[in-house]
């Protein structure tokens, strides 16, 4: 499907849920397991989830397995997976090289069912905040380089637009991604279980229902090597803020049946996007 318009029709799209450790092949392998479950339950397009590739014991840990664009064994795997199970496939994030030697890039690399790369988005917002409260202190600033493009990209169901985890609370970019005509969104994160459990569900719902647009949102779940403990529930939410899947823990591929049209109908009856008079 070329252009910014969609046919009318429905298709099933997955978030991809996991708990990835230290061990790049072992959550190859786990990703591999839930990309067959999401080919067999005919699935087009899956998104998986943040740092789905490796999460290691210190920050700057992710910078040995950086990769150059186009070339490294991560993308090389999701190229086979993408062509083996016929899918679209949103890479959440992996590192890849920036030029600095101690900062890589979080990157979400799109393949389509050819296993060709369509687009890579670098995240641009970065987790550099502390919850006193809770004795936690995170500066991804240490480790990785701040992205500057915008990215959207026509898809298998239609304009999709591209983030990462913190970028959620930007609400800015999400309304040039629509601007740009992104009918969806994919949001692959690692949120802490601490803000999950504060801010997950309202701002997923929050940047559906202002953009008029799909939400596809797949989390890391469970303590990781570094003792982090991520809130998981992936989720998949409607242009009318409506929760269409949902699982709290667990591996999973998170599956819903999205109508591609439905996005663009509802900025029709409800225009609010035109209404604005702020620019």
């Amino acid at each position: 499907m070329t252009g910014k318009e969609s046919p009318d029709r429905t298709v099933r799209v997955a978030a991809i849920q996991m708990c990835s450790g230290n061990d790049k092949w072992r959550n190859l392998a786990t990703v591999d397991a839930l990309l067959k479950i999401a080919a067999d339950r005919d699935c087009c397009l899956t998104v998986l989830p943040e740092n789905f590739a490796f999460a290691g014991s210190a920050d700057n840990d992710k910078l040995a397995h950086a990769e150059e664009e186009g070339a490294g064994p991560i993308q090389d795997y999701l190229r086979d997976a993408a062509r083996r199970y016929g899918l679209w496939i949103v890479a959440g994030s992996l590192p890849l090289r920036s030029g600095q030697p101690d900062r890589c890039f979080g990157a979400s690399m799109v393949f389509d069912e050819q296993g060709v790369l369509r687009a890579c988005y670098r995240k641009m917002h970065l987790f550099d905040v502390d919850l006193a409260e809770h004795k936690e202190r995170y500066r991804e600033s240490a480790t990785m380089a701040h992205g500057g493009q915008v990215v959207a990209i026509d898809s298998v169901i239609g304009r999709l637009g591209l983030s990462i985890c913190y970028d959620v609370r930007f609400p800015e970019l999400y309304r040039q991604l629509a601007d740009d005509g992104a009918v969806a969104f994919s949001i692959p994160a690692a949120f802490t279980s601490v803000t999950g459990a504060a801010h997950w569900h309202v701002l997923m719902r929050a940047r559906a229902i202002e953009n008029l647009a799909y939400v596809i949102a797949p989390g890391q779940f469970g303590q990781h090597p570094n003792g982090r403990n991520t809130y998981g529930h992936s989720l998949i939410v409607d242009p009318w803020g409506r929760v269409i899947a949902e699982q709290a823990s667990g591996e999973a591929a998170v599956v819903a049946e999205i109508d591609t049209a439905m996005s663009s109908r509802l900025r029709q009856e409800f225009p609010a996007l035109q209404h604005r008079r702020l620019k």
